[in-house]
């Protein structure tokens, strides 16, 4: 069984808008959001940057490259969002799955024994959540 985690990156800071987007350093609630992420991966034991800009079919293109058993990806909306929804069967009951905000981060498990096998719309969610909702 592969197991999938796709986070969007959290708050960024917008005090310069003249920063391109993927320059950004997160925010105070961002750093917060994050930090709160990774407790609750951790809590869970869910344990590249060129993957930012990157639509589904080249984030699938990389994650049917991938060694482990768990993968995480952060990524950048639209992509991200996209990516999510095309890999699941059935989205999660959660409305903001479709929005996909800041944080998101959804669990999916395939099976398959390799991620070479991973193909769009076999993913079943495991968990889906995001950083207002966590609890630590």
């Amino acid at each position: 069984m592969k197991r999938l985690i796709l986070t969007r990156h959290t708050k960024s800071s917008w005090d310069d808008p003249q920063m391109p987007d993927h320059d950004r350093p997160l925010n105070e609630r961002g750093k917060a959001a994050a930090a709160d992420l990774g407790q609750w991966l951790a809590s869970r034991a869910f344990v590249k940057p060129a993957l930012y800009h990157a639509g589904p079919d080249v984030m699938l293109a990389v994650l049917r490259h991938a060694k482990a058993e768990t993968v995480m990806m952060i990524g950048h909306n639209p992509g991200i969002a996209e990516f999510a929804a095309r890999l699941v069967a059935h989205p999660p009951a959660n409305p903001e799955f479709a929005r996909y905000p800041t944080g998101a981060t959804l669990v999916a498990e395939f099976d398959v024994a390799d991620w070479a096998k991973v193909e769009f719309g076999t993913g079943v969610v495991v968990d889906f959540v995001i950083p207002r909702e966590v609890v630590v």
